[in-house]
Parts: structure tokens; C-alpha cells; sequence
């Protein structure tokens, strides 16, 4: 396990020394003119003007070309899945809520896997509350300093207690769990290493969910089989699934969130899973919020070249070709409508794009307005930190790659008006 672990690790200083090697544009100048898919037109050429047209005939054509291009397909079966709840803390965050971990067993045909969620729910509800569903990436216990949090299975193997990897509250900044608590919502998080860890080669760390998953029915073509976020995504629903059962959440207001990769997974996710009511983006970049087609910061080329086990095979054929992808992100954040978007970018993470991630919001739009809602109106990115919040949301803040406190405010503050917490109409 730590060996895996430190493949990782250095993987991760390996890609950034490369990208300081290559020539990666990050001049708007240098951009080659290119022509957007649109989103409303379907594989035939009509043109789509009623809803009941885009969700019979275009949004089918789109999941399956975002199957087979970029995610990969799906399996369609389900694996089996016990919960059980292994520890629960009535009194945490100063009496606020009530924490539980629970263990998820995937299982099939004698084969067995384990997760391990960490929830938290408010104690003071009159009501059942929403729930916000997302991974962390470094271990439930990165998200907190309370000794009572288990380490996550991933971890199992580190015997060192001193390890760095062990080090709790390494990420408790991008997880304000008690500011959500008392807004009236509650959070469930696992670490997403549990799902599938995200190790390059993959032969350092066979024991993961995709041994199972792979199990299932799934596409004869190995140019379309999923990989990493197609999984990922596929872990967010069945973390849902539990959450569905529980007497404290509001099936109608689940809110799937991620940061960078995990960015580019809960919009899989939640353009999958319609239970996802918001679906919120946080600096995902390419393959997530970002066009591909503008090729600035990370790129096809890049990105498939340095986490090839992300994306389905079929993606590589872009690397350097992105004109020639037959969809571009956009079309990814339009199949969320009717539903609610809330995509977040930083002014210093030129890596993914700010630019992209806001033009892609706009250019998702019209799909949105198909239904009565409002999306962007200006192909203008708003100024830093002065967020627009209509039925789609977008900010950019100051700052780097990251999800921050102001981040999370600003999603509290989306989905307070969508569910009308505060009487907004």
C-alpha cells in the first residue's frame, strides 16, 4: 500500500515538472478559431425546440457521444451493497450534529470490496435537509482532526503512524462541516482512493472497486470501457442510494459536489443520476466544466497522456485534434438541465481554464432556457468574486487551484434560493 501510495506521489511531481517542460498555451491570443457543437441540433440535423424532443431524441444522443468519446460506458447492472453503520456520534461539532461512519460492501460473485462514508446530519432539524454527497482525497480523516474518524480501507495498510498519509485535518479547510451543519444541511463525504485509487500504472493497486465493476455487463468495445471517472461517478450514485434510505434526507435535494477530478466526476455523476437536483463543479478544468476545443492550460494531449486510466481509450484520439471531437463540454454541462449547475473557477488556476469553465456555462445555457430557466446571459465572465446565481450559477474567486470557505458559501447561498430555504422565489 505504501508503495502505491508514493507512486502517486511522485507521479504528481513528475506531471508538474513536465507541464513546465512542454509549451502549454496560456495566451488567448493564441487560440485558433474553432466551432462549437450545438447543443440543441440533433445527430440529423433538426433542430430541437421543445423539451419533450430534447429529452426523447438529443440528450440520449449526447450521454451516448460522451460515452463513447470521452467517460465510457456505463455498466448497466448494479453490483450488490451492504451498509452497515460501524460508529455514531450524537454530539459532534459541538453538539450540532450527529456523525455516523458507515462501511459499504460492494460485493459479486464472492468477490468483496469496502468504503467507508463519513455523514454528518444536523441535530436541530425540523424537517428532513438537504445533503451534500462528494469524495475527499485524502481520507475521511483528512477532513477533520477528531480522533473518533476511522481511516479510510485505502489506507489500511500504512502501519506507520507517523506517515504524513495518516496526518488528520490536512484538508479541513475545504470541508467546513460545522458552517453546513448549521445552515440546515448535511454532508456526506468517503474518500475517493476507496472507489477506485487514483495510482498510475494501475498495476500498483489492484484491489479496487473496478476488480467488481468490471464484472458487470459492460461494452465489448475497449475503445468505450469506462475508467477512473466513470467510476467515481458511479460510486456518487451509490452513496445516493444509502442517503435515499435515511430518515433525516431530503430525496429531493441531493447535491453532488466535487474539486478538480472530482469536479470533472460529479458532473458525470450528476448528469447520470438525476436525483441530483445541483450539480456543482469546483475548478474541474479539462474534461470536466472547461472547453476542450480552446486548448489553453491542460489539454488533450496532456491530460490523457499523464492519467490515461481517467478517460475511455476513444479520448486519446483528440490528444492534439480537439477540433475534431464530434461535442465539447458545454453539451456535458446542458444535459444537467432541467435540473440546477453552479460551476466555480479561480483567477490563478490558468491550468483549467477560468475562461473555458464560464464560456461553457454560457454555451450550456440555451438548453436551460428550453425549459424556462435562466442561464448566463452575457458571453462576458462576470468580475472576480461578484457571483451570478439564476437557475445556473458561476463565480470566479481570487485565488488558486483549491475549494474554498467562500467556495462553499457560495453553493450554500445557490442552494438556499433553489430550495427556497429562505423564502426566495
Amino acid at each position: 500500500m505504501k508503495t502505491a501510495i508514493l507512486v502517486s506521489l511522485l507521479f504528481t511531481v513528475a506531471i508538474t515538472s513536465s507541464a513546465k517542460r512542454r509549451n502549454i498555451n496560456y495566451d488567448e491570443s493564441k487560440i485558433a478559431p474553432y466551432t462549437l457543437p450545438d447543443p440543441l441540433i440533433c445527430n440529423d440535423g433538426t433542430k430541437v425546440t421543445t423539451t419533450e424532443q430534447w429529452e426523447r431524441v438529443r440528450r440520449p444522443e449526447l450521454l451516448k457521444l460522451f460515452e463513447e468519446h470521452i467517460y465510457g460506458e456505463t455498466p448497466k447492472g448494479k453490483l450488490n451493497v451492504h451498509y452497515k453503520v460501524v460508529a455514531k456520534k450524537s454530539d459532534a461539532l459541538n453538539g450540532k450534529a450527529t456523525a455516523q461512519q458507515v462501511m459499504f460492501t460492494f460485493s459479486h460473485k464472492g468477490q468483496k470490496h469496502k468504503a467507508l462514508a463519513l455523514v454528518h446530519y444536523p441535530n436541530n432539524r425540523k424537517e428532513r435537509v438537504p445533503v451534500f454527497i462528494g469524495y475527499n482525497f485524502k481520507g475521511n480523516h483528512c477532513t477533520t482532526t477528531d480522533e473518533w474518524v476511522r481511516y479510510s480501507p485505502y489506507f489500511e495498510g500504512i502501519t506507520d503512524l507517523s506517515s504524513k498519509l495518516l496526518q488528520r485535518g490536512t484538508q479541513v479547510e475545504r470541508w467546513p462541516m460545522e458552517e453546513i451543519i448549521e445552515r440546515g444541511y448535511a454532508v456526506v463525504t468517503m474518500c475517493y482512493h476507496d472507489i477506485y485509487p487514483d495510482v498510475t500504472p494501475r498495476k500498483a493497486q489492484p484491489r479496487d472497486l473496478v476488480r467488481l465493476s468490471n464484472l458487470l455487463p459492460v461494452t465489448e468495445d475497449e475503445s468505450s470501457r469506462w475508467q477512473a471517472i466513470g467510476v467515481w461517478a458511479y460510486g456518487l450514485s451509490r452513496i445516493a442510494d444509502w442517503v435515499e434510505l435515511q430518515p433525516w434526507a431530503d430525496r429531493e435535494k441531493f447535491c453532488v459536489i466535487g474539486h478538480s477530478r472530482q469536479g470533472k466526476a460529479a458532473l458525470w455523476a450528476g448528469v447520470q443520476d438525476k436525483r441530483f437536483k445541483v450539480v456543482i463543479s469546483n475548478n474541474s478544468g479539462c474534461g470536466g466544466a472547461a472547453l476542450s476545443k480552446r486548448v489553453i492550460g491542460e489539454n488533450v494531449e496532456f491530460i490523457t497522456r499523464q492519467f490515461p486510466h481517467w478517460f475511455c481509450k476513444n479520448f486519446t484520439k483528440y490528444s492534439m485534434r480537439e477540433r475534431d471531437l464530434p461535442l465539447d463540454q458545454h453539451e456535458l454541462l446542458a444535459l444537467v438541465a432541467p435540473r440546477h449547475l453552479y460551476v466555480a473557477s479561480a483567477s490563478l488556476d490558468r491550468w483549467a481554464d477560468p475562461k473555458g469553465e464560464y464560456l461553457a456555462t454560457y454555451h450550456a445555457s440555451p438548453v436551460f432556457e428550453l425549459y424556462g430557466m435562466k442561464g448566463m446571459t452575457s458571453a462576458e465572465m462576470p468580475e472576480i468574486e461578484q457571483p451570478i446565481m439564476n437557475d445556473v450559477g458561476y463565480h470566479i474567486r481570487q485565488g488558486k487551484h483549491n475549494i474554498t470557505l467562500y467556495d462553499w458559501r457560495n453553493y450554500l447561498d445557490f442552494c438556499d434560493k433553489i430550495f427556497n430555504k429562505r423564502g426566495d422565489k
